[in-house]
């Protein structure tokens, strides 16, 4: 295993969320290094961990344990993949989302405006749709969603035009070619934070990382066993938002329901009434924890 690979955060809040059952069966929805996946393994004794990731630099890491398996897939097919190996329902799931350290340091990848490279942004290496095809091949309305929708940028409409603009002229393959098609619409003063959410939007449509979360949270409904466990580890206000309603509601739009006699049914008791964020301490040594927020939920 490469230790650099990625420094888990709220590593310990989220096994105690878990509630361990020493025997049960787990799921690590994104595996990466491993680390939450360890710490696990550590608190299982005739228990079983499934891991899933569907990168090939994250199944370089996995564990030799007979307790372990490892799915290289995304956890969108959660479901169809447990029922492969025979497990019918587990004892908690933990997705810790977004992107690792590992992602973002590897210039390759593409991933971080910090280093020029192919624009490229795909967790799984094997599909054909990177970041790239999108910037060259997206119509203008929809470059305007997913800078509104996955960016929360207010000039999302301005980022579009300026972009199809500029690839009408020179397609746009690199990091360093994206920024410069939208040089004149990025503000020097909040440039960083700026970028960091052009670069977040573009990432979530390559990846489809709203679809598959939603996917995820539906199946955790059929997979977890009564009294069993659901946490998320989110680090922006979209991701957040969905699994703050479902928890609550049982449905990413927050919509409760009820029944004849107005009484809610929600298939969740939530553990935690507000989400956990990482201390100062932690945030010190690890920069990727400032924006971390971890929810956990029930199945009841």
């Amino acid at each position: 295993m490469n230790e650099i690979y990625h420094i888990p955060v709220l590593l310990n809040e989220s096994i105690d969320a878990l509630n361990i059952n020493p025997a049960g069966t787990y799921v690590d929805a994104t595996f990466g290094g491993g680390g939450h996946s360890r710490e696990i393994l550590k608190r299982l004794t005739a228990g079983k961990l499934v891991a899933f990731d569907r990168d090939s630099d994250a199944e370089a890491n996995k564990i030799s344990d007979d307790r372990f398996v490892f799915v290289r897939n995304n956890f969108r097919f959660l479901h169809n993949f447990l029922r492969y190996n025979n497990i019918d329902k587990v004892d908690g799931i933990l997705a810790d989302l977004g992107v690792s350290s590992h992602h973002f340091d590897d210039a390759s990848r593409g991933f971080s405006f910090r280093y020029n490279a192919e624009i490229d942004m795909r967790m799984n290496k094997n599909s054909e749709f990177s970041a790239a095809k999108l910037l060259n091949e997206y119509d203008e309305n929809e470059l305007k969603r997913i800078f509104r929708d996955f960016g929360e940028l207010l000039n999302a409409n301005r980022i579009a035009k300026t972009i199809v603009e500029h690839r009408s002229k020179m397609p746009i393959n690199t990091v360093n070619d994206f920024l410069n098609s939208i040089k004149s619409v990025t503000p020097q003063k909040s440039e960083n934070k700026f970028l960091a959410k052009v670069f977040q939007a573009l990432r979530m449509e390559v990846n489809k990382e709203t679809d598959a979360l939603e996917q995820l949270l539906v199946h955790s409904l059929k997979c977890l066993k009564n009294k069993g466990r659901l946490v998320v580890i989110t680090y922006h206000s979209i991701e957040d938002r969905m699994v703050k309603n479902f928890m609550r509601s049982g449905n990413t739009d927050g919509k409760i329901a009820k029944d004849f006699y107005g009484n809610t049914n929600c298939p969740f008791r939530l553990v935690t009434r507000k989400a956990i964020v990482p201390s100062n301490s932690e945030i010190e040594k690890n920069s990727r924890a400032r924006s971390a927020k971890l929810r956990a939920a029930e199945k009841i």
